[in-house]
């Protein structure tokens, strides 16, 4: 007698946020503040009330858009801190007449599907100076919730 048994997979994917206790915040770090990934620009802690917690009161910019954003949570709760990754690719081609630039990882692959930054002078400097060919030239990205924007940028010679 034969048995047909099939499993179905499933692919569980990877979490773009993980919990940690608010009290273990500090300046600097990241911190998911009404579904937007921020940094945390300041942290204040409150004493133990009546009502027996204590409170960390957050001030941050989201990380995409630069917008100041608060949030105050019981130290003794989880908040949700977003997986937040920088990366560097080297510019193949900054065309000046279209949204997206050519870029190359570190193993050569390419990636052509990261638009320009919306800061219109960040997105000019690169062009201008990939244009010149006075070096490489380097983007710098930030990405978290499958997210990802350009930063910075430098020339190697």
């Amino acid at each position: 007698m034969e048995i047909d048994t099939e499993f179905d997979s499933v692919n569980a994917g990877s979490s773009y946020t993980y919990p940690l206790q608010a009290g273990a915040i500090k300046k600097g770090m990241y911190l998911m503040i009404k579904n937007h990934p921020c940094k945390v620009t300041d942290v204040t802690t409150s004493k133990t009330g009546k009502h027996g917690h204590a409170k960390a009161h957050f001030i941050a910019n989201d990380i995409f858009t630069g917008k100041k954003m608060e949030e105050l949570a019981p130290t003794s709760h989880n908040v949700d801190v977003p997986f937040v990754v920088r990366k560097e690719y080297q510019v193949l081609d900054a065309p000046d007449n279209d949204d997206f630039i050519s870029l190359s990882d570190e193993n050569g692959n390419i990636k052509e599907d990261l638009k320009y930054p919306d800061d219109i002078n960040l997105k000019y400097d690169i062009i201008q100076k990939f244009n010149l060919g006075n070096g490489d030239t380097y983007v710098s990205t930030i990405s978290a919730l499958g997210e990802e924007m350009i930063i910075d940028f430098r020339i190697v010679k």
